[in-house]
């Protein structure tokens, strides 16, 4: 008997076009002085509840905790905005990440997405990761030292909706997709 196929999925916040190239100007001379591998521009996005391998079969459940969590976020925060003004290196997984901070206004409510999403998830059976949520976008990978300057031109991220988005490691690197999405502050799933 073989066992059921496997999806690495994730809870992430998942930006446009502009947003990515904004951030990828901002960060370039940083990511070159690092001797990293630049992550490419159309997988940049912010992780809220990284779950791993999942079941097929129980893919569709997390589309369901998803829209509840999105429909929880309170439509006065909307839309989610992020700053991202800093760099730092994380020697450990040897990553160049851009760190975010909220914007004013906002009460903390992509950390408190975030936790939600985390909490739901475990309450379901399933494995998330359980370290503690620092907004960030990681924009290079392989990086053995840090870049000298760590202040970036500051970069704004605003979001509508929530991404459940899988993850395939191909030669190249990770692939992601969004499989669903769902808009903050609303029920309605906006694209599966």
């Amino acid at each position: 008997m073989s066992a059921e196929p496997t999806r690495r999925l994730f809870f992430a916040l998942w930006p446009d076009a502009a947003q990515r190239t904004a951030l990828v100007r901002a960060t370039a001379r940083a990511v070159r002085h690092g001797g990293g591998r630049a992550v490419p521009e159309a997988s940049l996005h912010v992780t809220l509840a990284f779950l791993g391998a999942v079941p097929g079969s129980r893919a569709g459940l997390l589309g369901a905790l998803a829209a509840r969590a999105a429909a929880a976020v309170a439509t006065d925060a909307l839309p989610l905005t992020l700053r991202f003004a800093t760099l730092e290196h994380w020697a450990r997984p040897q990553t160049l990440v851009a760190l975010a901070r909220e914007a004013p206004g906002s009460g903390g409510a992509v950390a408190m997405l975030a936790g939600a999403l985390v909490t739901a998830a475990a309450a379901a059976g399933f494995g998330p990761d359980l370290k503690p949520f620092r907004a960030h976008v990681t924009v290079a990978r392989k990086v053995l030292r840090p870049p000298r300057e760590l202040a970036i031109h500051e970069v704004v991220w605003s979001f509508g909706e929530l991404a459940l988005l899988e993850s395939r490691t191909l030669q190249s690197g990770p692939v992601y997709s969004v499989v669903a999405s769902h808009l903050l502050g609303g029920v309605e799933n906006m694209r599966t």
